[in-house]
C-alpha cells in the first residue's frame, strides 16, 4: 500500500475484530450475539448513502485542526461531518484523530464513529527489524512481543488499526517489497503471521493497548513476473492453495481482523475483483466474517488493467468480486448508489459489507467510546520508552544471522588492539530504520560505528573512515539517498586505514529505502562503487569483517569467496548498531537462520528451497539436465541456514514408528547437543518429502521447528508430531488429501545439512 505525500497527521481507516470471532460457525458467545443485534439495529437506521460512506476510507490529506484548503479537501470535509465516510488512514497523533472523529460525532445523524488506520510494518515510534530480518529469528514469542509493542505505541496515538502483516510468500530477490515480509516459505510466513496477529489484537480487541490487524495482500502479490513491484502474476491453481494460501487461512482462523487485497492479477482477473479469492474461498469456505479493504486505489486500477471502462464499471467489479471498502479509490462513492439505482447491485450486497465494518468498530468499542484511544499522557509514556527500546535491541541481536566466519575471526578476539570501521553505511543512523517506517524519527537509530564506540573495550582504538560516500540529500519515501556510484577519492584514506588496524569492520549494503514499494531492482549486487571498495580494503587487510545491511537478499559470491567473515545484520530499528556490537564482540552468540535463499547470481532468481525435482533432477554424464551451464544451480546460503560461535551435533532421527494410517500420528525425534564451549541458541528444522502424488511435489518442505538453547556440552531431544495433516496438500481433485504412500523425512540445522529417514502413511 502506498504512503501519501501530504500527511493529514497521518492515520484513520476500518478495522475489524476477530480475536475472538474465529468463523462464523463460532460467533456463538453471548457478547458476540449482542454485537450482531447492534450492528442490525444501526444498519435497519442508515440511509443508502450512509451505508456507502461506511464502505469509503479516505487518506488524511489536510491538516485536520486547521482549514481544509483546497476543492478535494473541502469535500472531504463536508463528507467526514455528513458521516458520510467510514474510515481514514494518515492521521497520526492523539490530536488529529480525536479532531477527526470530532467532525463526525458532533455533525453527522448517526455518529457513527470512524476507524483509523496507519501503516504499522514493524514499530511506530520506535522501530524493530524490518519483518524479513526479525523473521530471521524464528522466534514466534518474540514476533508476537514486538508487535504488541508497536500496538501500544500505535494506539497511544490515537490509532485502532494497522496495515501490517504482510504475509505474501515471495521468492524473488529481485522485488523490493520481499523485506516487507517473512520470506519464501509457507509454512514460517504462516507462522509468523499468526504471532504478528496475537502481537497486534491480544486476546480483547476493545481493548486501548491493542489494534485490528490486516492479512495482506490477498493473494499472489509476492509472485509478481520478473520481480517487478505490482506486475502480472501467473500461477496454477495448485500453486495457489499449497503456496500463497496456507499463510492466509492461517491468519483467517487466527482472527485477524481484516484482508486486503492486492494490486496484482492472477491468470487476467485483478485480485481486487476476484470473487473466487474474497467471496468462495475467504468469506464461504474459510467462513471468515471480517472485511476486505482494497489496496491503495487498486478498485479505480482496474482501469488501466484493462477490465473496466471507468470507476462505475470498476466498483461493479469490485463489489462483486467481494472488496468491502475502498481505499482512495473515489469508486464507491461515486457509483453505487446508480449501480443499485440501475438494478447491477443489490442492496442486500452492500448490507453484508457495512455490517461486516460496523461489526468492526463495536468490537474496537468505538460506540461505547469514540475518544478512547485519545489519552496525550498515555501517548507521551508510551512512544519511544525505554521498555520499547529494550525490546527493540533484543529483537535486533535475535534477527542477526552470522553466513561466514573462516577461522573463527568472530567473535573478536581481545589480541585485537585497533579496528577500522569503514563503509558507507557505517556512521549512517538512517538506514538502519528501514522502509516503512511509520513515525520514526530520521536519523534517530543507532550506527554501526556508534554501537562499535560503546561496546569496545577501553584498550582498543576505534577509527573510522567512510570509503564511499552517500548521495546527500534528504531521505524521504518518494526521495531515497543512493550510494555514491563515480567517486571513489576516499577509497585511498579507507585502505591506509585498514592497513594500518588490526581488524577491518567493513558495513555495506544497501540504502533504507533501496528495498520496500516500489523498489524492485535488475540486480541485486552492490550499488555504487561498493566492489571497489570492498575488494580493496580485502587486499589491503585479510581480517575482514563484513556487517550487510540490506532489505533483501544480495549477490555475496565474491565476498563469500574472499572476506573472512559476513553478518548478515538486514536493517534492524532504532538499537541496530548496538546489537551488532554485541554479537561482534561476543555479547551475544548469533543465531538467526535465514528465511530465504541468497543466490550465486541474480541469474538464479526467483529462488527457492523448496523446488519440484522435474523429470531430469541429475546430471548422469550429460547435458540434457535441470540446470545452468555456468553457474551451479544451488543457493550460495540456502534457506533455514546460519552458524553460531558454537557447534551443534545432530544425533539419528528416532521414530515412535515408520508407519501410521489415518487418525494416528508418529513421533519424529532427534538429540542435538552443544559440542562447542559457549552458551548458543540453535533452530532445529523438520522437512517433509512426499515421494509419490497426485500431482508433482517439492523435493522438501519445512513442517516444524523449534528453537532451543543448549550450555556447552548440553544435550536437548527435541520431538515432532507427525500425522495426517501435516502431510496433506490441495492435489489433482482440487481438494486437500493425503496419500498412502512413502514420505521422506528431514532433521537438521538449515535446508540442505540434514538427517533423513523414511516414513509411510497407510
Amino acid at each position: 500500500m502506498k504512503k501519501t505525500i501530504i500527511l493529514l497527521a497521518t492515520g484513520v481507516v476500518l478495522t475489524f475484530n476477530a480475536c475472538k470471532v474465529k468463523s462464523q460457525q463460532s460467533s456463538t458467545s453471548a457478547t458476540e450475539k449482542n454485537i450482531e443485534q447492534k450492528v442490525d439495529s444501526v444498519l435497519a437506521l442508515m440511509t443508502l448513502e450512509e451505508k456507502v460512506g461506511q464502505m469509503v476510507q479516505y487518506n488524511g490529506s489536510w491538516d485536520v485542526t486547521g482549514p481544509a484548503t483546497g476543492t478535494t479537501n473541502e469535500k472531504k470535509l463536508e463528507q467526514l461531518k455528513k458521516g458520510l465516510v467510514g474510515s481514514m488512514l494518515n492521521v497520526v497523533s492523539v490530536q488529529h484523530t480525536r479532531e477527526a472523529q470530532r467532525l463526525v460525532m458532533e455533525n453527522s445523524r448517526l455518529k457513527i464513529p470512524l476507524i483509523f488506520g496507519y501503516d504499522v510494518i514493524h514499530g511506530y515510534k520506535t522501530m524493530f527489524p524490518i519483518p524479513l530480518g526479525e523473521t530471521a529469528s524464528w522466534d514466534m514469542i518474540l514476533a508476537e512481543k514486538t508487535a504488541a509493542a508497536a500496538a501500544r505505541e500505535t494506539a497511544a496515538s490515537g490509532i485502532h488499526w494497522t496495515f501490517a502483516p504482510m504475509m505474501d510468500v515471495s521468492r524473488d530477490a529481485r522485488w523490493g517489497r520481499i523485506m516487507e515480509g517473512a520470506g519464501e516459505d509457507p509454512f514460517l510466513n504462516a507462522e509468523i503471521a499468526v504471532a504478528r496477529i496475537k502481537g497486534f489484537q491480544g486476546d480483547d480487541l476493545a481493548s486501548n493497548l491493542t489494534i485490528a490487524a490486516c492479512a495482506k495482500h490477498f493473494a499472489g502479490y509476492g509472485f509478481a513476473e520478473a520481480g517487478r513491484d505490482y506486475n502480472t502474476v501467473n500461477i496454477g491453481i495448485h500453486e495457489l492453495h499449497n503456496t500463497i494460501l496456507p499463510p492466509f487461512k492461517a491468519a483467517a482462523e487466527a482472527g485477524v481482523a481484516t484482508f486486503m487485497n492486492s494490486f496484482n492479477e492472477i491468470d487476467g482477473v485483478p485480485a481486487t475483483s476476484s470473487s473466487y479469492l474474497q467471496r468462495d474461498i475467504l468469506k464461504d469456505n474459510w467462513g471468515w466474517d471480517g472485511f476486505i479493504v482494497s489496496d491503495w486505489g487498486s478498485i479505480s486500477e482496474m482501469i488501466p488493467h484493462g477490465i473496466a471502462e471507468n470507476k462505475k464499471d470498476a466498483a461493479l467489479l469490485a463489489l462483486k468480486g467481494g472488496s468491502d471498502m475502498d481505499m482512495e479509490g473515489g469508486a464507491y462513492e461515486t457509483s453505487i448508489e446508480d449501480l443499485i439505482a440501475e438494478g447491477k447491485v443489490s442492496e442486500e450486497l452492500i448490507d453484508d459489507s457495512v455490517k461486516r465494518i460496523l461489526r468492526i468498530k463495536f468490537q474496537l468499542g468505538l460506540f461505547d467510546d469514540p475518544y478512547k484511544y485519545c489519552d496525550e499522557s498515555f501517548e507521551k509514556k508510551e512512544l519511544y520508552s525505554k521498555q520499547n527500546q529494550n525490546l527493540s535491541l533484543e529483537a535486533a541481536k535475535k534477527s542477526i544471522v552470522l553466513l561466514k566466519n573462516e577461522s573463527d575471526i568472530l567473535p573478536i578476539k581481545k589480541s585485537v588492539k585497533s579496528i577500522a570501521v569503514i563503509g558507507p553505511l557505517a556512521d549512517d543512523k538512517d538506514s538502519p530504520l528501514g522502509n516503512w517506517r511509520a513515525q520514526a524519527e530520521p536519523n534517530s537509530a543507532v550506527s554501526v560505528l556508534e554501537g562499535i564506540k560503546n561496546h569496545v573495550p577501553e584498550s582498543v582504538e576505534v577509527k573510522y573512515a567512510e570509503g564511499v560516500k552517500l548521495s546527500t540529500g534528504e531521505r524521504s519515501f518518494l526521495k531515497p539517498l543512493t550510494i555514491n556510484h563515480t567517486d571513489i577519492s576516499g577509497i585511498a584514506e579507507a585502505k591506509e586505514l585498514a592497513k594500518s588496524s588490526d581488524l577491518v569492520i567493513l558495513v555495506v549494503g544497501e540504502d533504507a529505502y533501496q528495498s520496500g514499494e516500489g523498489r524492485s531492482q535488475a540486480e541485486i549486487g552492490f550499488l555504487g562503487v561498493q566492489d571497489e571498495l570492498i575488494k580493496e580494503i580485502q587486499m589491503a587487510n585479510k581480517n575482514v569483517v563484513m556487517v550487510l545491511m540490506n532489505g533483501r537478499p544480495m549477490d555475496l559470491s565474491w565476498s563469500s569467496e574472499h572476506v573472512s567473515a559476513i553478518l548478515e545484520t538486514w536493517l534492524l530499528g532504532s538499537q541496530h548498531g548496538n546489537a551488532v556490537a554485541e554479537v561482534l564482540f561476543g555479547k551475544y552468540n548469533p543465531a538467526g537462520k535465514l528465511p530465504v535463499s541468497f543466490p550465486r547470481s541474480v541469474g538464479q532468481e526467483p529462488l527457492y528451497y523448496n523446488q519440484k525435482n522435474t523429470g531430469r533432477p541429475s546430471a548422469n554424464g550429460e547435458v540434457t539436465y535441470s540446470h545452468y551451464t555456468d553457474l551451479d544451480r544451488d543457493a550460495l546460503y540456502p534457506f533455514g541456514f546460519g552458524l553460531s560461535y558454537t557447534d551443534f551435533e545432530y544425533g539419528d532421527i528416532q521414530l515412535s514408528q515408520s508407519s501410521f494410517t489415518k487418525g494416528e500420528e508418529i513421533t519424529a525425534s532427534v538429540t542435538v547437543k552443544n559440542t562447542g564451549t559457549v552458551k548458543g541458541e540453535e533452530v532445529v528444522q523438520l522437512y517433509i518429502r512426499d515421494l509419490f502424488a497426485s500431482i508433482t511435489r517439492p523435493i522438501k518442505e519445512l513442517k516444524g521447528f523449534e528453537k532451543i538453547e543448549l550450555n556447552p556440552g548440553e544435550s536437548k531431544t527435541v520431538s515432532f508430531k507427525i500425522d495426517e495433516e501435516l502431510l496433506s496438500y490441495f492435489g489433482r481433485d482440487k481438494q486437500w488429501v493425503t496419500d498412502a504412500g512413502k514420505f521422506h523425512l528431514f532433521i537438521g540445522g538449515d535446508s540442505v545439512n540434514l538427517n533423513q529417514t523414511e516414513i509411510e502413511f497407510k
